[in-house]
């Protein structure tokens, strides 16, 4: 049996979120809601009955998902491969700098997953990146013997999770754009029976009220 439901949680509120600044792959920290957003968090996504606890090696996702570890139990496994996307030399910048700088880049970036940041990743790259995690995944469940419906959680961050649902899905990439943002400290559900192998989006953007 493969992987039947996937949880991609979001880690939660960062002072970059909250300065409205990109973050990329620096490691900044949860502030005092972030922290106090994953333990809201933690005994909803815990009801999910996870066999599986994998995080970004990143400070603000290894910390919201120490909140989901201490509600679940489980251990934590880091894979860098959940890293956000890299920006570049747009690590640490506001929008609007960003903009001043290289005027019209934002958007582009927006809409076309196959756009390099200067100096980072497209989302087609992190997507590529991203995917052998849940691949590998399936082949370690596919053993007898692992359970007949495992649950896998994975705490990562918003770019990530919205081209890694993209890919799961099988989207074309000219429709990945209308895969929006996630808010801290929610998270996407995707499923699937045991007859198909097919992922299918059950859930986004969901979370908890506080």
């Amino acid at each position: 049996m493969s992987v039947r439901r996937l949880i991609l949680l979001r880690h939660g509120q960062t002072g970059h979120n909250l300065a409205g600044r990109m973050q990329g792959h620096l490691d900044s920290q949860l502030t005092d809601e972030g922290r106090a957003q994953a333990v809201r968090a933690a005994p909803v996504l815990a009801k999910f009955q996870p066999v599986r606890l994998i995080s970004s090696d990143l400070s603000r996702a290894v910390d919201t998902a120490r909140e989901i570890a201490a509600a679940t139990g489980l251990p934590i496994n880091l894979d860098n491969r959940l890293r956000e996307t890299h920006l570049g030399e747009w690590q640490g910048r506001s929008v609007e700098e960003i903009e001043d700088d290289w005027p019209g880049a934002i958007a582009t970036w927006r809409s076309d997953p196959n756009w390099v940041p200067p100096g980072g990743e497209s989302r087609v790259q992190v997507v590529a990146r991203s995917l052998p995690v849940v691949r590998e995944l399936d082949a370690e469940f596919a053993v007898p013997g692992c359970g007949d419906e495992p649950t896998v959680l994975l705490v990562a961050h918003g770019g990530l999770i919205a081209g890694l649902v993209s890919g799961l899905l099988e989207l074309p990439e000219a429709v990945w754009p209308s895969i929006g943002g996630i808010g801290n400290a929610r998270w996407a559900v995707l499923a699937r029976r045991s007859d198909h192998p097919r992922w299918r989006l059950s859930g986004y953007n969901v979370g908890v009220a506080g």
